[in-house]
């Protein structure tokens, strides 16, 4: 394979931490040797391992057949009939977790719930008998448009119920967004609120949801939650409140039994063109995995509080919010506002007034931490804290350290976790208790998966070598198919190495077979026959002192093919100057080598982020070769962002 084909691999991190004796010592998997034995035994006989695992849950009825498979089309625990509404809460009503906080909720301006698994289980069936007075059936589709406020998850428990199949669109998205993505799903009921709090204003939301509707022919009720007591537009007939449907529900519903293979709910993803893609997970392998992985991953035990900071309008607000925390018996936070408001110490504030003992974040968040200051943290004990995770996309060694340091002091493991809404649930991670982590690696893959780094030809790459992540057999929280669309679905996923799932990330394996995520294919440069990944240039730069964060893009060169452009925020005390970017040209080169050394630097107050904080390198690109954006931008977070780059670039 020529160069030119092979993606390089650059970066160099040497740093290893062994899991702590103490926690490995109460661990669920104890040791390297325990995790590589559950790992041999789900090489040798996937079924029989993951039917294991589905056996610790309750079926109403027992499958025939545990995996169907006809490339790329998966059917898990085929027969048989489950409900994850139903092993998320009922089956813990009936033991002593039934006065367990199940939810812990923290709105932004400061009032708080709490739900014991038995105010859930009340809940849900209330909001499921509301939702089938409104003619919702099995197999209807229920949009929901909401802030984070316990009635989101309550509402999708509640479709989980009865079979209804629910579509969270995140509640930042426009009105436009909303209607392509109702109108897609063919949604019958939305389910919102009157408004929800973010950085002290409100968030119109039914104002949205009234000028998406007028374009929704199939929607014919919108069910709202009064949060905010804004003065809301009412259309009657078609509007009803939530308070009031609720107060007239009865509490008593059957969670129904389900065929494994029933659609859960549908997610959309945005593509690099228009049309938003509706990602499908269907119901007894989605909750197998995300329940085995919650297990494994978060260590979860009773008496844990976990808090992921996500927001249910994205997949790990789905799977390490309510299905797979829940369905462990365990205690999820959920917050409804932003984390430096009214200050940057939000998070910090959270973890310690409900003794928080896991917390999961993103990446970028890490670095808005380190943004704004070790000062905020260090303010709080964050003594209960046992456990760290990180999700979205690669971390860099830096934000690790820091994140190890100030947050974790020194005592807590780390699990930097990839996956992909299109996963389901986490692939690649270690296990607290028995895999040694080194900062910027997701270390290894869940047992019962079988991963490569190819070339472009499919072919296994060497240790070391840069290529392309693929997954070689089915694993059950994998999606089933792209909505309405399964032509789309074997195209993009499965049509680039034969029999395999592509994961559009480029990837290295290095000696010890840990996994190194470079980014994504389509953000690869190409510069002077050099094939590099962002996440290493990227990780070169955030790894001097006066960068919080950095994005990458190549923009076209006469002579080197591709020049690297580079985007920098600052640390609050460092200045912008040409001296300084002149530093960071020349930090490049000596962490990397000077072919890798940008071109230009450019200093941005911000980044052009989705909601979920994943930095849209596709809208630099365009910046950077001067061409005007294009594609989907309803994922993006703040367009003004995108509107000062190109005024400072003109």
């Amino acid at each position: 394979m020529s160069s030119s084909d092979q993606i390089e691999s650059l970066l160099k991190e040497g740093r290893v931490f062994e899991p702590n004796p103490d926690f490995a010592a109460q661990a669920h998997v104890k040791s390297a040797a325990e995790r590589e034995e559950l790992t041999r035994a789900a090489r040798e006989d996937p079924e029989k391992f993951w039917a294991g695992i589905a056996g610790d849950l309750h079926w109403f009825e027992p499958w025939s057949e545990v995996l169907e498979w006809k490339v790329p089309f998966a059917k898990w625990f085929v027969g048989g009939k489950t409900n994850i509404a139903y092993n998320c809460i009922d089956r813990h009503c009936e033991s002593w977790r039934r006065n367990k906080a199940a939810i812990i909720w923290e709105g932004e301006p400061g009032d708080s719930r709490v739900l014991t698994f038995a105010d859930l289980q009340r809940e849900v069936s209330k909001c499921a008998n509301v939702l089938k007075g409104m003619g919702v059936e099995k197999g209807d589709r229920v949009g929901v448009y909401m802030p984070m406020i316990p009635e989101l998850a309550i509402t999708i428990l509640a479709c989980a119920r009865i079979g209804a199949t629910h579509s969270v669109v995140f509640g930042g998205f426009s009105s436009d967004a909303l209607r392509d993505r109702m109108n897609d799903a063919e949604a019958k009921v939305v389910v919102t609120a009157d408004g929800g709090f973010r950085r002290g204003g409100v968030v119109d939301l039914k104002v949205n949801v009234d000028k998406a509707i007028d374009e929704c022919p199939t929607v014919e009720s919108v069910l709202v939650v009064r949060r905010t007591d804004s003065k809301v537009a009412w259309k009657e007939g078609r509007d009803v409140w939530w308070h009031d449907r609720m107060a007239e529900a009865d509490d008593v519903c059957p969670a129904e039994p389900l065929d494994a293979e029933h659609p859960l709910f549908i997610l959309y993803t945005s593509g690099t063109t228009g049309k938003p893609k509706g990602v499908v997970h269907t119901t007894g392998g989605y909750m197998v995995h995300t329940y085995a992985t919650s297990r494994w991953v978060f260590d979860l035990k009773d008496e844990d509080t976990y808090f992921c900071s996500a927001d249910i309008g994205w997949v790990t607000g789905h799977s390490y919010l309510v299905y797979g925390i829940l369905a462990n018996g365990a205690t999820s936070v959920m917050y409804e506002g932003a984390p430096n408001y009214p200050e940057p110490d939000r998070f910090w504030q959270i973890i310690d007034k409900y003794g928080v003992s896991i917390f999961y974040t993103a990446p970028t968040a890490i670095r808005s931490f380190i943004k704004w200051g070790s000062e905020w943290p260090r303010k709080y004990r964050l003594d209960r804290l046992r456990l760290l995770g990180t999700v979205g996309e690669p971390i860099n060694p830096e934000a690790w350290m820091w994140y190890h340091r100030e947050i974790g002091h020194e005592r807590c493991p780390i699990v930097d976790t990839w996956w992909q809404t299109e996963t389901g649930g986490i692939l690649v991670t270690p296990f607290p208790g028995a895999t040694p982590t080194k900062p910027g690696s997701a270390t290894l893959p869940i047992p019962g998966l079988e991963m490569e780094v190819v070339d472009k030809d499919g072919n296994k790459v060497g240790a070391n070598q840069g290529g392309f992540l693929v997954i070689r057999r089915p694993w059950p929280g994998m999606m089933r198919t792209i909505y309405k669309d399964p032509e789309r679905f074997k195209q993009q996923y499965w049509s680039q190495v034969e029999g395999s799932y592509f994961t559009g990330d480029g990837a290295r394996q290095d000696e010890d077979g840990y996994f190194w995520i470079m980014g994504r294919v389509d953000d690869v440069m190409n510069v002077s026959g050099h094939r590099l990944g962002t996440m290493e240039v990227e990780s070169a730069l955030v790894g001097h002192e006066a960068v919080a964060e950095a994005a990458v893009v190549g923009r076209p060169d006469e002579v080197t093919g591709q020049a690297i452009e580079a985007f920098v925020s600052l640390e609050g005390h460092h200045q912008a100057s040409d001296e300084l970017a002149e530093e960071l040209r020349k930090h490049v080169a000596k962490e990397i080598g000077s072919f890798a050394k940008p071109a230009k630097i450019r200093f941005a107050d911000a980044l052009p982020k989705t909601r979920s904080g994943k930095i849209m390198r596709r809208l630099l690109r365009d910046i950077a070769s001067g061409k005007e954006t294009v594609g989907d931008t309803t994922t993006l977070e703040d367009l003004s962002v995108l509107a000062k780059l190109r005024d400072d670039e003109e």
